[in-house]
């Protein structure tokens, strides 16, 4: 599958840049650096991940790169809830950015159930 045809990818892409804009925030105004690349990291893998699994010799390299990239977006979210449990992002500012990573989520893990499925 081309890049360009998977929502899975574009979505994640659209989180990496959100993630990218968070992180200079936080950085800028926060003045919270190490969080904030924990947080930089982990959501710019996703995508990453995801890029790599479509490129994907087999299922099995598929399964294994968007298994990846499942990890990377729970520990995302991981890194969001400190932010917000910390005081230092308010959850009403990452109210949607939490929705997109469910969302991003919830296709991963779907897209590994079928593939594995088939196999």
């Amino acid at each position: 599958m081309r890049k360009e045809d998977s929502i899975v990818y574009q979505k994640s892409f659209d989180f990496s840049v959100r993630i990218i804009k968070l992180h200079k925030y936080l950085c800028k105004e926060k003045k919270e650096y190490v969080l904030a690349k924990q947080l930089l990291r982990s959501g710019t893998s996703i995508g990453a991940n995801i890029s790599e699994g479509l490129a994907g010799q087999s299922d099995r390299d598929f399964i294994a790169k968007f298994s990846i990239s499942l990890k990377e977006a729970m520990e995302t979210e991981y890194w969001i809830d400190l932010l917000v449990a910390a005081d230092i992002l308010n959850r009403n500012m990452v109210k949607t950015l939490l929705c997109e990573l469910k969302e991003i989520i919830k296709i991963l893990t779907k897209a590994i159930k079928t593939t594995k499925s088939r196999g």
